[in-house]
């Protein structure tokens, strides 16, 4: 298991200890879900972005390439 080190002022660290002793979760325990909270959060972002431009990709007309060269003069 590898560790991690985190630079806190004395106000954070404080803040932090009163927060998981009142929530009973370890330091470790409360940033690690912080952590993985937020990288599912993003990957969630990440999949709905994915999935409106799969969705408007689909909902575009598409012309052939060859129609394109076509309407420029290029053949």
């Amino acid at each position: 298991m590898k560790t991690i080190s985190l630079r806190l002022d004395d106000r954070e660290e404080i803040l932090l200890k009163n927060y998981t002793k009142i929530n009973n979760i370890s330091l470790s325990e409360f940033v690690r879900n912080a952590i993985f909270e937020k990288l599912e959060d993003n990957l969630l972002l990440d999949e709905k972005m994915i999935m409106e431009a799969r969705e408007k990709s689909e909902k575009e007309k598409s012309i052939p390439s060859e129609d394109v060269w076509k309407s420029l003069g290029v053949e």
